[in-house]
């Protein structure tokens, strides 16, 4: 079972959110909060999976809700909630360690699909919006032919990997760009995590962009 917390300030939302969530056979909600701080305390105490967390809450927001997630070592990964795919508080919770967003509009069958994902490790995003996301946010240095000194741990193919994940592509995606099997993908994805520090492929992409590395002018 996927053990989900539902963190936002609208009881009505949870209410709809639980409702969708419940008639999958493999998601259990095992809490609900109205702001970051309760989030972050149930999340540990029940020892939840995921997290569905609203970005804009009054008190602790979701964002910093992420942090005491992350601070404070809960193995749940956080789903921000918005109303906007570019809402600027999106980048925010990204580099506090979200593993990704899903619009407050999406389909019942997109909100279980999204959990599932992010459960599993991959990432939401599809390339367009991961794009336009970090893009958006991020003050890029200008891209060089050096490897940036963040990622020269890296093999030239752990490199390519990551070339990928920062365009957003699937573990499959990647595999035949590069002639890869998915479960090869998907080694080098640990390998890169591991070299790096990093929780998940979204702060990967964080990293890409921030460094330089997928600084390249047409994205």
């Amino acid at each position: 079972m996927i053990r989900i917390v539902l963190a936002d300030d609208q009881a009505l939302l949870r209410a709809g959110l639980r409702s969708v969530l419940t008639t999958e056979e493999d998601f259990s909600v095992v809490g609900e909060a109205s702001d970051g701080a309760e989030a972050a305390r149930i999340a540990q105490a029940l020892d939840a999976d995921i997290v569905l967390m609203d970005i804009q809450m009054p008190g602790v927001d979701g964002i910093e809700g992420v942090r005491r997630i992350v601070d404070g070592g809960v193995r749940a990964k956080v789903l921000m909630l918005t109303m906007f795919d570019l809402d600027e508080y999106v980048y925010g919770a990204l580099r506090a360690g979200a593993s990704g967003f899903l619009l407050k509009s999406a389909q019942p069958e997109e909100i279980s699909r999204a959990v599932r994902e992010v459960h599993e490790g991959a990432m939401l995003f599809s390339p367009t919006v991961t794009q336009r996301l970090v893009q958006a946010y991020v003050r890029r240095p200008p891209a060089t032919d050096q490897v940036p000194e963040a990622l020269t741990t890296l093999t030239e193919r752990e490199l390519d990997v990551v070339a990928g994940i920062a365009r957003g592509l699937s573990n499959a995606e990647i595999g035949a760009e590069l002639y890869l099997g998915e479960t090869t993908v998907k080694a080098h994805v640990s390998h890169i995590l591991s070299k790096l520090g990093l929780r998940d492929r979204v702060q990967v992409v964080v990293l890409a962009y921030e460094s330089g590395f997928a600084g390249s002018s047409d994205g």
